[in-house]
């Protein structure tokens, strides 16, 4: 027997969305990876380096799954119940994390890190983080690229404009005016796909971008519409973009 719209939406309207695990979502939603891994290529160059910094580790879930850190290892996080999840889930390894906030400037020295990573941040510092890595040291992301979920928020909002802030050129431009040479910049468009409303509304109050100011209340006209359509004609799709982009700080 399929389970009511009421009982999807109190379901995951009361789950917890702390950190970056989307474990809650198996089986109820899919999404493909980017084909060059960047959880094993951040293991190898965690593996070479001596002095790293991951910038908005979120709970910690990506760095505490490298194999091997380097001997000294940081991590910044600005919100709280991330703070503490990312907290406790990495001091055993011997990482430290550093509380942020809204400023502009990582509070770390210059030159102090030959390796400074950061997976899917909201914003990207490319002033600072060339100011805080060696010469010769990399900066390694995997972030979220243009249009992301675009079929999903324009199901809510309506049509968006054209553009994006997240686009991988501009990104490049922006290390490069920043000091940086780049070495590896790509980007792939990824699959998703949504299975009952509560996946959608877990992935919503998860990534708060996709509609800003979603709440249930604010949008049950539109969960509604779209669990009987997920109801009659299956699966929800959407796509998401992803880049990657490596750049180095001149000797």
């Amino acid at each position: 027997m399929a389970r009511t719209f009421e009982d999807l939406v109190a379901e995951a309207g009361s789950v917890s969305v702390d950190g970056w695990d989307f474990s809650w979502l198996d089986g109820r939603a899919t999404e493909e990876r980017p084909s060059w891994g960047y959880a094993r290529l951040l293991g190898e160059r965690m593996a070479q380096a001596s002095a790293a910094l991951d910038v908005e580790t979120g709970g910690g879930e990506v760095l505490a799954g490298v194999p091997r850190l380097a001997p000294r290892t940081v991590a910044t996080e600005s919100w709280p119940p991330n703070l503490a999840l990312a907290t406790a889930r990495l001091r055993p390894r011997g990482v430290t994390v550093v509380a942020t906030g809204d400023e502009r400037r990582l509070p770390f020295g210059d030159g102090v890190f030959d390796l400074v990573t950061s997976r899917h941040p909201v914003t990207t510092w490319w002033e600072e983080i060339s100011r805080v890595l060696q010469p010769g040291g990399t900066y390694f992301s995997q972030q979220v690229g243009p249009r992301t979920a675009m079929r999903l928020t324009e199901f809510f909002m309506g049509p968006q404009p054209a553009g994006s802030g997240r686009d991988p050129e501009r990104a490049g431009a922006a290390a490069e005016a920043a000091g940086l040479e780049v070495r590896d910049l790509r980007m792939e468009s990824l699959r998703m796909t949504f299975h009952d409303i509560g996946a959608v509304i877990y992935y919503l109050r998860k990534v708060i971008w996709i509609v800003p100011g979603f709440t249930v209340d604010r949008y049950r006209t539109e969960l509604k519409a779209l669990h009987d359509r997920i109801q009659a004609d299956g699966p929800f799709l959407a796509h998401t973009t992803r880049f990657l982009i490596e750049a180095r700080r001149p000797d």
